[in-house]
């Protein structure tokens, strides 16, 4: 069964990308496109990791962190902050709430797929 990625942004561009580019990599992708419906998610089915933005409507990537960081059903998710801001503040209060990665956009497709596999803890296929 593959590894599941939700990717939780409401930048129709970037969900785009970001779901064409994990689906090629062999992974299963959900999206929500704002903090609320992110946190419905992750109760119906929590995924192995999410990419999420920090500016969302509704709830922001910094609530939607620390509310799965509280869950101990969800302790074992990963999660990779995505942010257009590359303030040190943003990046410390991320990994301080437990963030495990940091991302500031833009970034390169090549580079996100080879977090997320990091990660995940999976290989990357020969080519």
């Amino acid at each position: 069964m593959p590894h599941t990625v939700l990717v939780v942004e409401d930048e129709p561009h970037i969900v785009d990308s970001l779901s064409f580019l994990m689906k090629k990599a062999g992974f299963e992708v959900f999206i929500a496109r704002d903090g609320d419906a992110a946190l419905r998610m992750v109760e119906s089915r929590p995924p192995d990791l999410m990419l999420l933005d920090i500016m969302l409507p509704r709830r922001d990537g910094f609530e939607v962190l620390k509310t799965v960081r509280l869950n101990q059903a969800w302790r074992d998710i990963r999660v990779i902050l995505l942010t257009a801001k590359g303030r040190d503040v943003d990046r410390l209060k991320g990994m301080e709430l437990g963030a495990d990665d940091f991302v500031t956009k833009p970034f390169s497709t090549k580079d996100i797929v080879r977090l997320v596999r990091q990660h995940l803890g999976v290989e990357e296929s020969p080519a």
